[in-house]
C-alpha cells in the first residue's frame, strides 16, 4: 500500500469540505463592499499622486494621506489584520475562510495594504506573534498590526544559490551582548519604503552545527549602522519605487543579543511558521489576479472590433476566454484544498500542498495575464492597464519563497516515496506474462 502524500487514500467529507463558514460569510461581503466602495475609488489617483515626484524612493503630497484614510475606515469597520488564523491579534479566520477573502484582496493592488494584510509585514507579523518575545512584540509587532510600520524579510543572497537556505552566508557571530552581522542581501522587497523600520534576516550563526541548525534570524532595525541600502534591484526594467526589491550591505551590524528570533540555530524552525502561510497566501491573491485579468480580457474582446467582429468572437479567443475560465476555477479549487489541509493537519503536515499550489498557481496565472496582454495588443504592455505590473508581479512569484522547481521537487519525491517501498513491479516479470493485453 502506498505511504500517503497529497492523495490520502482516503477521501472524506471534512477533507473536502471547501466552503467557507457560515460565520465568515458576512466578513466576505464586508470586504467585497469596501474594496468597491473605498479602495477602488482612490487607487487611480494614489498613483497618479505619485507620478513624477522628485524623490522616488518617497511618497508624493497626498499619496499617504489618501492611504492612511482609507485604513482608517478599514480598521474603524473591523476590516484589518485577517491572516492571522486563531490568534487574539487577528480575525481568527481559519485558512480556508481567508483564502475566499485574500482572492478579493488580489483583485486590487491597494487592497492589502487598505486592510493590512501586505506582504512581507503578513508574514513578519505571524512570526512575531509566534515566537517573538514580549519585548519584540511590544516594539514591533504592535506598529505593524496597527499599520504603522512597514517591514522587510531578508533571505535572498546575491552571490549564493539561495533557494538551498544552507548555502546562506551572511554572518552574525556573537560578540559580548551583541551579535556582529556582515553579508549582503538582495532583491529584499520592501527595503525601499520610507516607512519600512524593521527586517528579519535570515544569517549563519553556527557554520559547525548541523545543516538545519547553522541559520537564526535576527531583528535588524533598518535606521542600524552598517545596514547599507546599495541601490534598487530591477524587475523587468522597473525599481518598484517606493517599495522597492533592494540590494543590501551589512557592514560590522551590531544589534542586541535579544534580537535573536526563538533561538540560536532555529531559523529553519521560524521558516516553517511564516513560509507555509506566506505561500499559499500569494496563491489566494494570485486567483484575484487571475480573475481581474479574465475581467479586463473579456471586456476587450467584447468592445474592440476586427474584421467586422467583436475580438472575443475572432479565432481561438472564445476557446482561449474559456481556457482561463476553467484554469483559474481549477487554481481556486487546489489553493481551498490546500488551505483545507492546513487547517486540519497543521502547516507542517500539509507542505506538499502548498508547495504543489505554489508550483502550479503562480505559472498559470501568468499565462492568464499574457494572453490578457495579447487581447489588448500593444496597449496590453502599456501604462494604459495594469497588465504589465501584474504579469511582471506573477512572474517574480515564480521566485519568490522559492522558485518553481524547489516546489515541483517536494511534490514528486513525496509522490515517489509513496511507492518506494511497493516492490510490485509495474509489469509481470516475462515468465507470468500472458497473451495480449485485453483489458480489466
Amino acid at each position: 500500500m502506498p505511504a500517503p502524500g497529497m492523495h490520502s487514500g482516503v477521501a472524506t467529507d471534512e477533507a473536502l469540505n471547501l466552503s467557507m463558514s457560515a460565520s465568515a460569510v458576512p466578513l466576505f461581503e464586508a470586504v467585497c463592499e469596501f474594496i468597491a466602495n473605498e479602495v477602488d475609488p482612490i487607487t487611480e489617483e494614489f498613483y497618479a499622486l505619485g507620478e513624477g515626484r522628485s524623490d522616488r524612493w518617497s511618497f508624493a503630497d497626498g499619496q499617504l494621506e489618501l492611504l492612511d484614510g482609507v485604513k482608517a475606515k478599514a480598521r474603524a469597520a473591523g476590516l484589518w489584520n485577517f491572516f492571522l488564523p486563531d490568534a487574539e491579534t487577528g480575525e481568527g479566520l481559519s485558512n480556508l475562510d481567508y483564502a475566499y477573502i485574500a482572492a478579493e484582496l488580489g483583485k486590487s493592488p491597494l487592497a492589502p495594504e487598505c486592510l493590512n494584510c501586505s506582504a512581507p509585514d503578513t508574514g513578519n507579523m505571524e512570526v512575531l506573534e509566534r515566537v517573538g518575545t514580549a519585548e519584540q512584540k511590544d516594539r514591533w509587532l504592535k506598529p505593524l498590526l496597527d499599520g504603522q510600520i512597514r517591514s522587510a524579510f531578508a533571505m535572498t543572497e546575491p552571490d549564493v544559490a539561495s533557494s538551498d537556505a544552507r548555502n546562506v552566508a551572511t554572518s552574525a557571530v556573537l560578540d559580548g551582548d551583541e551579535w556582529l552581522i556582515n553579508g549582503e542581501k538582495f532583491y529584499i522587497s520592501g527595503a525601499g519604503d520610507p516607512r519600512c523600520e524593521i527586517m528579519i534576516v535570515m544569517v549563519r550563526t553556527s557554520p559547525d552545527g548541523q545543516p538545519h541548525q547553522q541559520q537564526s534570524q535576527i531583528l535588524v532595525p533598518m535606521n542600524t549602522p552598517g545596514v547599507e541600502i546599495v541601490g534598487a534591484m530591477q524587475v523587468f526594467g522597473q525599481d518598484d519605487a517606493p517599495h522597492g526589491h533592494m540590494h543590501l550591505r551589512f557592514t560590522d551590524v551590531r544589534v542586541p543579543a535579544s534580537n535573536m528570533l526563538l533561538g540560536e540555530g532555529r531559523g529553519f524552525e521560524i521558516s516553517q511558521l511564516r513560509l507555509g502561510p506566506g505561500r499559499i497566501h500569494h496563491c489566494m491573491r494570485s486567483i484575484g489576479a487571475a480573475e481581474k485579468a479574465l475581467e479586463l480580457m473579456v471586456r476587450r474582446g467584447l468592445n474592440r472590433e476586427a474584421f467586422g467582429r467583436p475580438l472575443a468572437r475572432l479565432g481561438k479567443n472564445t476557446e482561449v476566454i474559456a481556457k482561463a475560465r476553467i484554469e483559474i476555477e481549477s487554481m481556486r479549487l487546489m489553493v481551498l484544498r490546500a488551505a483545507r489541509a492546513m487547517d486540519l493537519t497543521g502547516n507542517a503536515e500539509a507542505r506538499i500542498w502548498v508547495s504543489a499550489v505554489k508550483a502550479m498557481v503562480p505559472e498559470r496565472v501568468c499565462a492568464i495575464i499574457d494572453e490578457a496582454i495579447q487581447v489588448h495588443g500593444a496597449a496590453g504592455i502599456s501604462q494604459w492597464t495594469p497588465l504589465a505590473g501584474m504579469y511582471a508581479a506573477q512572474r517574480t512569484l515564480r521566485l519568490a519563497d522559492g522558485p518553481d522547481e524547489v516546489h515541483w521537487h517536494v511534490v514528486g519525491r513525496a509522490e515517489l516515496t509513496r511507492y518506494e517501498d511497493d516492490h510490485s513491479p509495474a509489469v509481470p516479470p516475462a515468465s507470468e506474462r500472458g497473451g495480449v493485453f485485453s483489458g480489466p
